[in-house]
């Protein structure tokens, strides 16, 4: 748990993620969820890729701006951060491609020298992932941490946390793609979003105790689905995690 001034104390979770609103130019365009990732000293943020680029959407903004927590006992206290999406016209972020196309995963590593001084947050490392190899058990609960709608507390600006069970069989590429589903009830905003499972046997890593399984991608639906007689799914498309390794191997270019 982190410790905040004397007397409160929060999950360390709540602090890997930030609300993203995305932008081209002054324009404010869309809004998702994202969190911190530590590798090797290196700190990036991962989102879903059709947050920094959707040709299907038309959504092509040129920067990013997160908000980050400047006080450690007072989470009222809290900035702005705007991160680029290019520079001098190369694109900033990086993603990848499978044999099925591309993963909606990517990752931009964060200029720690240009953030305020202090700040606090929680970054997951790669001893937080969950292996696909690694058993998980069908209906197994887990957590998808992020920003519905925008949706946040507005006084501490934290994150939701949305409950949700396993929906298919982790380590199976669901449909040969490289996700597996969650069910639960969740909103455009969650893009982005860790999704994780407390850890079973210990602290965990950095006392941060929570495996991370994957990054929310999207709602999925039936084609047969009549929308004036059946509910919607429920289910939801989620990356695996370890797509963040090769996302953040070696230095930026």
């Amino acid at each position: 748990m982190q410790t905040l001034g004397t007397k409160i104390v929060i999950d360390p979770l709540l602090l890997t993620t930030v609300r993203i609103n995305t932008f081209k130019g002054t324009l404010g365009l869309t809004t998702a969820s994202g969190f911190f990732f530590d590798r090797e000293g290196r700190l990036y943020l991962i989102t879903s890729r059709h947050v920094f680029e959707d040709a299907e959407t038309n959504h092509h903004p040129d920067r990013i701006e997160i908000e980050i927590h400047i006080d450690a006992s007072d989470l009222g206290r809290s900035t702005g951060f705007s991160i680029p999406l290019f520079t001098r016209g190369k694109q900033g972020w990086r993603d990848s491609h499978d044999a099925d196309g591309s993963i909606d995963v990517a990752a931009i590593e964060v200029n720690q020298w240009a953030l305020p001084s202090p700040t606090l947050y929680r970054a997951f490392t790669p001893d937080h992932l969950q292996k696909p190899s690694d058993p998980v058990a069908i209906g197994s609960t887990l957590l998808a941490v992020g920003y519905p709608l925008g949706f946040e507390d507005t006084l501490h600006h934290l994150p939701v946390a949305r409950q949700a069970s396993l929906a298919s069989s982790f380590g199976l590429r669901f449909k040969g793609k490289g996700y597996f589903l969650i069910d639960a009830r969740t909103h455009r905003g969650l893009s982005g979003a860790p999704v994780v499972q407390r850890q079973p046997d210990g602290p965990g890593p950095d006392d941060l105790p929570w495996r991370l399984l994957g990054v929310h991608s999207a709602r999925l639906e039936s084609s047969t689905r009549d929308p004036e007689l059946d509910e919607a799914l429920g289910l939801n498309a989620i990356w695996y995690s370890d797509v963040i390794t090769a996302l953040t191997e070696g230095p930026s270019a």
